[in-house]
């Protein structure tokens, strides 16, 4: 069964984007706001645990999520075309 490419990835854009929303919401309700650079802040610039960080982080999450289903998605159809023709 192949995947819908575009659903697939606006799917896993929303998901990513609003999970690293959620999450930076979640640390700051448990450890606070703080403005330190993290692994994910390394990667996506503008991002800090903060709530403007949270917002730039799910504009990025979006964008990054809807990219990598794309190319996940679009590899996957092409594998299962591969091997259906087998």
């Amino acid at each position: 069964m192949k995947l819908h490419t575009t659903a697939f990835a606006v799917t896993f854009g929303l998901f990513w984007g609003f999970g690293l929303f959620f999450l930076t919401w979640w640390i700051i309700a448990m450890q606070g706001v703080t403005n330190e650079v993290t692994l994910i802040g390394q990667v996506y610039l503008g991002y800090r645990v903060s709530p403007i960080g949270s917002v730039i982080g799910l504009a990025w999450g979006l964008v990054d999520g809807f990219v990598g289903g794309l190319i996940f998605a679009w590899l996957y159809n092409k594998v299962l075309g591969m091997l259906a023709k087998n």
